[in-house]
């Protein structure tokens, strides 16, 4: 399927997802800046810091065919975070959404919520993937009781998977899969709905 090499643009009512371009660095260093979002230890946001290392290292997966990376924006078309399809595997049907970070000034608004909606939706229903998985830090409790909230089942913990700024990361492995996508998808339109 040919979508599998390209980024498209997915628009909802809260937020649009569309291809991350180099011209963004200013806006999605500022995004991490705001609120001292890149001092939080457990996320990944703390690599933005050093921007063009971090746009190379991401672009080169999007070379390989292993990620489609998306700009994240709000409803006046700002750039709030960054988001990204990653292991990216069309032989097997799957992939995972990871490497998001959404500015203080969005988070616990309808943002994540409907960006997740819109990626699973492409996801499942026009890259016709049978598996998608999310991960988080062991210690990003925030980020696992969201994931949860969603609607993805708890597979385990990767212990000892990552070694990110001198610590040692334990990894938390959550899956959504393409017969569940229907109920997922429901329960997700619910949580939207309370930010109608």
């Amino acid at each position: 399927m040919s979508g599998w090499r390209e980024t498209p643009t997915l628009r909802g009512r809260h937020v649009t997802l569309r291809p991350l371009d180099r011209s963004d660095k200013d806006a999605l260093v500022a995004a991490a800046a705001a609120g001292d979002l890149w001092d939080t230890f457990y996320a990944n946001v703390s690599q933005l810091k050093q921007a063009d290392e971090w746009l190379d290292a991401a672009f080169r997966q999007q070379e390989y065919g292993r990620a489609r990376l998306f700009a994240v924006c709000d409803p006046a078309g700002q750039v709030v975070g960054s988001t990204r399809f990653m292991r990216m595997n069309e032989a097997h049907r799957r992939l995972e959404l990871g490497g998001t970070f959404y500015a203080k000034a969005v988070q616990r608004t309808g943002v994540n919520t409907e960006a997740k909606l819109l990626l699973l939706t492409h996801a499942f229903e026009t890259l016709g993937c049978q598996c998608v998985q999310i991960r988080t830090d062991f210690l990003n409790k925030r980020s696992q009781t969201a994931i949860e909230r969603l609607g993805a089942q708890r597979d385990g913990i990767l212990r000892g998977h990552q070694i990110m700024d001198g610590r040692l990361r334990d990894t938390v492995v959550y899956s959504i899969l393409d017969r569940e996508w229907p109920g997922v998808m429901q329960n997700i339109d619910h949580l939207l709905a309370r930010h109608a």
